[in-house]
């Protein structure tokens, strides 16, 4: 008969069996953060969201900075042409959300995740915490690189950006906020049909297209319709009296610009709680 060699273990604690570290929201972010930055792609991505705002904020000023007559005219809003290169920025950005989830479905990947963290809601909202919280870190920079690329023709256009003006604060700083919702719900969709061709064009064609084309029926019912969809709604919140919105056709003003991100958050619950329920429901 072979005797069984103790092992280490065994010999220190013969008694006592191995134990597994209970895992915990916290630890579930953390490895949801390592999956992100691990891949290249997200990166690449990430770079051209954050490069469109500056980009166009400094194109857009240099365009008003070389017709004299512009300066100081009222549609000169700073915050507005700071701002400018978020209906870009919203394509990448919503694209990455879309693939933070389905990446992991078309690899079958989601299956050992599912694997090591049987509470899959836990999983799904790691996933998501991280994806929001990285859009809102890249939106922040974009936003301030903007500011400071265009600040130095603000002289000769006339323009200027304060945060303690109420419509500049709302349009600089509920830039992150807005593209971090729309991540979100892009997130959401994602969740639902697990294919990020699908995923992407769902969500791209409701923002920029399905929107859009509503917005500019004539007919009351539609037009109060479109201004409640997600886009729309949200866009309220960066719209400046003077220039009106730089992400949708819609004119509406039936919304206020907080009630307006209220019913982006609305759309973005309801997309999480379905995408929740499937999850829970459907084999990985």
């Amino acid at each position: 008969m072979t005797t069984p060699v103790p092992t280490p273990a065994t010999t220190a604690n013969p008694g006592r069996r191995a134990s597994v570290q209970p895992y915990g929201f916290g630890r579930l972010v953390a490895a949801e953060w390592i999956k992100f930055r691990s891949l290249r792609s997200n990166w690449w991505i990430l770079a051209a969201g954050v490069l469109f705002v500056p980009l166009f904020a400094v194109s857009r000023v240099v365009s008003v900075a070389r017709v004299p007559e512009a300066a100081g005219t009222p549609g000169m809003v700073g915050a507005v042409y700071v701002t400018s290169g978020v209906a870009l920025t919203q394509l990448a950005l919503c694209t990455l959300a879309v693939l933070a989830i389905t990446g992991e479905h078309g690899t079958g990947q989601i299956r050992s995740t599912f694997a090591a963290a049987p509470r899959r809601l836990l999983a799904l909202a790691a996933k998501l915490v991280v994806t929001v919280l990285v859009v809102l870190g890249a939106s922040v920079v974009a936003v301030a690189l903007a500011w400071a690329a265009s600040s130095p023709w603000f002289e000769e256009t006339g323009m200027s950006v304060d945060l303690l003006r109420a419509e500049d604060a709302r349009i600089v700083l509920g830039t992150p906020l807005y593209l971090a919702a729309v991540s979100a719900l892009a997130f959401g969709v994602g969740a639902i049909v697990r294919n990020s061709a699908a995923g992407v064009a769902f969500v791209l064609g409701l923002l920029l297209v399905v929107e859009n084309v509503l917005s500019l029926v004539p007919w009351t019912p539609v037009q109060t319709f479109a201004a409640h969809l997600p886009a729309t709604a949200g866009s309220e919140l960066l719209q400046s009296d003077a220039v009106g919105s730089v992400l949708t056709t819609s004119s509406s003003s039936a919304l206020s610009p907080w009630g307006g991100f209220t019913v982006l958050l609305a759309w973005v619950a309801t997309v999480l709680v379905v995408a929740g329920v499937l999850v829970r429901r459907r084999d990985a």
